[in-house]
């Protein structure tokens, strides 16, 4: 659908979460309907059930940092949290560890530099929870650590070669 210049166009805005101002997923054109997934980020999405220790909805998050759901929400577009849509109903949500007992500081930039690869939401919580023994632990463990930074920004960055 095209309009022309200067003519008001009627789709509904999206910010960078992907969702529009109703707060819908704005890949189904924001209907409500579950947006579909790829092979790699359902298998991404199975895998982090092992991963991820406890899971918070945003409105757990918000409640614990003590901000609004539109501030989460704000955090997860910016890249200062990741989200994926788990559970029944359906429902954004944040691993625990990356929010408490505040949000990882040094995981923007990290959530970049994969997103920058391709990976999608789920695929880099996948990559950030999976142990790697050369750190040693997650990175999301060496991430908290204040000396282990660098490590994991150069390891997200060659994925993407």
């Amino acid at each position: 659908m095209s309009t022309a210049p200067g003519a008001p166009d009627d789709r509904p805005t999206t910010d960078p979460s992907g969702t529009d101002a109703a707060g819908t997923d704005a890949a189904d054109g924001g209907s409500g309907a579950e947006r579909p997934t790829t092979t790699a980020e359902g298998s991404a999405l199975a895998d982090l059930e092992g991963l991820v220790g406890e899971w918070w909805t945003l409105a757990e998050v918000a409640e614990h940092l003590d901000l609004s759901v539109s501030q989460v929400r704000r955090l997860v577009a910016d890249r200062d949290l990741v989200a994926v849509r788990r559970g029944k109903p359906r429902a954004d949500c944040v691993p625990r560890a990356l929010a408490d007992p505040e949000p990882l500081r040094r995981l923007r930039g990290t959530a970049v530099l994969l997103a920058d690869a391709g990976y999608s939401d789920a695929e880099a919580l996948r990559w950030l929870f999976t142990p790697d023994p050369s750190l040693p632990g997650t990175p999301v463990e060496a991430l908290r650590a204040e000396h282990r930074t660098t490590e994991v920004r150069r390891r997200a960055q060659a994925l993407a070669f």
